[in-house]
């Protein structure tokens, strides 16, 4: 859900999102609960980041159309993904923001160091990236969504106003790739390139889901693009097991 929107008033029995560092105590038998849509973005991104952390939650699949009243008790945003912890003390905490969601799961388990905490400098980074992706380049994709869908005159404008933002993750993953090419073979030193070098981050899931939707726009434009580093960074993740796993067809959640 866009960052932009205020935060829901608290129901009696949550409490405030916690610090991001502090771990959290799973009780035994209740599972976090990961209110979700499986095609929104948003979404897409929470369940990416609790995946890669390895937490094990209840995924309730929702329509936003009839939003659950146990989703709307839970946050009054009534947004997707909200994730609920339930505590021993038998009140809820809830995060209703993907990053937040991504944030807090790597938090309790980050195995491939996603969030490079050895670079005091690399976290800041990751998510000033994720901002202007948040707040810039997302209302550029909607309106190049909105565009294609409804025939307007302006697609090609709209698409390159997208352009300016995927020639950043262009040059980002294609840095070093000639120096790299000569020490290991250009497919390898390619097939390792992320958007903060060559170790996977916060970043690249983050912006997944989100450069996937743009892919999808115009098919056929995007195949034949000249962005060959970011079309292998996308398609190596779109084939990969997480993406697949991620992208689990549930079926709609009933109380």
């Amino acid at each position: 859900m866009p960052p932009s929107k205020p935060p829901a008033t608290l129901q009696p029995n949550q409490k405030n999102a916690p610090a991001i560092a502090q771990k959290y105590e799973p009780i035994r038998g209740q599972r976090p609960i990961l209110y979700s849509l499986r095609n929104c973005p948003y979404a897409m991104r929470g369940r990416i980041g609790l995946f890669k952390a390895a937490q094990d939650v209840e995924v309730r699949e929702v329509v936003l159309s009839n939003k659950p009243d146990a989703m709307i008790e839970a946050s009054a945003k009534g947004t997707v993904p909200t994730l609920v912890l339930p505590n021993s003390d038998g009140t809820n905490t809830v995060i209703d923001e993907s990053l937040d969601v991504m944030l807090w799961a790597l938090h309790q388990n980050d195995p491939e160091d996603l969030l490079h905490q050895q670079d005091p400098n690399a976290l800041p980074a990751m998510l000033a990236l994720i901002k202007t992706f948040d707040d810039e380049f997302k209302t550029q994709l909607n309106a190049y969504k909105a565009a294609k869908r409804y025939h307007e005159n302006n697609v090609t404008e709209c698409r390159q106003a997208c352009e300016v933002y995927l020639q950043d993750l262009e040059a980002r993953l294609g840095a070093d790739s000639i120096e790299g090419s000569a020490k290991q073979g250009l497919e390898d030193a390619q097939s390792k390139r992320f958007i903060f070098g060559t170790k996977e981050s916060l970043a690249d899931i983050a912006l997944l889901p989100f450069i996937r939707q743009f892919s999808k726009v115009e098919r056929k434009w995007y195949r034949e693009s000249p962005y060959p580093n970011l079309k292998q960074w996308l398609n190596s993740y779109i084939q990969s097991v997480m993406f697949n796993k991620v992208m689990t067809q549930y079926e709609l959640w009933k109380p």
